[in-house]
């Protein structure tokens, strides 16, 4: 009995600690604060960390919510799209999502089905009138945390062509960062400690390209 028991809890944590996956919790109570018309930045930890890091360049542009979480697939994205995007009405939405794919954060993903969940967002924005920017996958050479895949810069730059591709299709506004940021090697250089996150340097060069592509 005891060892159903302990079974049975282990069972239940490990239900627990998927059970809001996408974390949808992560900015609820935030979401409800938010007023209408503001500009989404909707990511991964790219996008997570870059209030912290800049807070005067947001101190600077209170027009600009951040989105973002740690780690997340474009998989884990959609699935919040609606709370952290669609639900607060904002005016527009900057997607910036694709590393974690490339890195196989939730194991092996075909490129096209990467590609194919954010096409569902850009279509999910315009059908509720948030007009949507899709932004490049910022460049890596590694990803720190997945030693085994070798050619992280093609897979990024592989999938960057798809992107553009289909926003030139669909007339979607494109910003590119990963021409502004990469060195010789396809990774960041002296713009990222770690080789995926920006550092200072690194969000300078992407807040001035996002000040641009946006109009502020």
């Amino acid at each position: 009995m005891k060892t159903l028991v302990l079974t049975c809890c282990a069972a239940f944590a490990a239900f627990a600690a998927f059970a809001d996956f996408a974390g949808n919790d992560r900015y609820r109570a935030a979401n409800e604060k938010t007023p209408e018309g503001k500009i989404v930045l909707f990511g991964d930890s790219i996008t997570d960390f870059w209030p912290g890091r800049r807070s005067a360049f947001f101190k600077a542009h209170p027009e600009l919510v951040g989105r973002g979480i740690s780690g997340q697939t474009t998989a884990e994205m959609i699935c919040r799209f609606r709370s952290d995007v669609i639900n607060i009405k904002p005016a527009r939405v900057v997607i910036l999502a694709g590393t974690n794919d490339m890195a196989e954060n939730r194991g092996p993903i075909k490129p096209e089905d990467a590609l194919s969940n954010v096409k569902s967002m850009c279509e999910l924005a315009k059908l509720h009138g948030i007009r949507p920017y899709l932004c490049s996958v910022l460049p890596s050479s590694r990803f720190g945390w997945r030693p085994k895949i070798t050619d992280a810069a093609d897979r990024i730059r592989n999938f960057n062509a798809m992107l553009k591709k289909y926003a030139e299709e669909e007339k979607i506004d494109w910003i590119d960062y990963h021409s502004r940021i990469a060195d010789e090697q396809g990774g960041m250089g002296d713009k990222a400690d770690d080789g995926v996150h920006p550092n200072q340097k690194g969000y300078a060069v992407m807040e001035e390209i996002l000040v641009k592509s946006l109009g502020l």
